[in-house]
């Protein structure tokens, strides 16, 4: 069948509308057949948990492309939500309150974070003192607690005040500060949008978003301080051209 309207477009993919209230994610050209079917795998792995995500129902091949079919998700995305609203404490909020019940959750059969964070550190090219950076995550506590790998708000799906997560690429097993550090690496450390007509306000709204998350979480800058210098580093190698 042919897929409709187009929905959203993301860095990997475009989801599209389908058959009966789901959506078609479909992979960018070329990209790689193993992280598909492993994002498919971790969506199977985490469907019987406690919080709120859509079910993934099959890959399929279109037009030499590849894809998953996902539950289509109603609302709209927190990032839009909170832009519109400006409601920067009620974003931290629902933040929170998802991002809590994510990570009382267990499990052991995905990846260590510590082998993401160790692959990104040994790929970087213009990264200084990969030895010291490397034996700063050897030192960091393990852990069973699920982590999302990649929680922040255009991830997260508001509709009537409840709340869903999407995108399960990077899910892997660690201590739970590894993706609360994680979540305000991507709220406060990544680049604003090139072009972006305020910047220092963006700069402004990221910084005070960040702060508030922890503070809903119970968790201090301090506790994730050793967390936060390993993934900066690690990111020279997951994303060389940001900036």
């Amino acid at each position: 069948m042919k897929y409709g309207k187009k929905i959203g477009v993301g860095n990997t993919a475009t989801v599209y509308e389908w058959e009966e209230s789901k959506v078609l994610k479909l992979f960018h050209q070329d990209y790689p057949r193993e992280a598909v079917e492993k994002e498919f795998q971790n969506a199977n792995l985490i469907w019987n948990m406690d919080f709120g995500k859509p079910k993934a129902y099959g890959i399929i091949f279109y037009e030499e492309k590849i894809g998953i079919i996902y539950d289509r998700l109603e609302g709209e995305s927190l990032l839009d939500w909170v832009m519109k609203t400006g409601d920067i404490q009620g974003c931290a909020v629902y933040m929170a309150k998802l991002h809590k019940k994510i990570i009382q959750n267990s499990i052991s059969n995905v990846p260590n974070y510590k082998e993401f964070l160790k692959y990104n550190i040994v790929n970087a090219q213009n990264l200084n003192e990969k030895e010291k950076v490397l034996y700063m995550l050897d030192k960091l506590p393990n852990g069973n607690t699920l982590c999302h790998g990649d929680f922040h708000t255009g991830n997260i799906f508001i509709s009537d005040g409840q709340t869903m997560v999407i995108d399960f690429m990077n899910i892997c097993h660690g201590d739970f500060l590894y993706d609360i550090a994680r979540t305000t690496f991507l709220i406060e450390y990544t680049p604003v949008p090139v072009g972006a007509k305020d910047k220092e306000t963006l700069f402004q709204f990221k910084k005070t978003l960040a702060d508030l998350y922890l503070m809903q979480m119970n968790v201090t800058r301090e506790m994730i301080q050793d967390y936060l210098s390993v993934i900066i580093a690690s990111r020279e190698g997951e994303c060389p051209n940001e900036r």
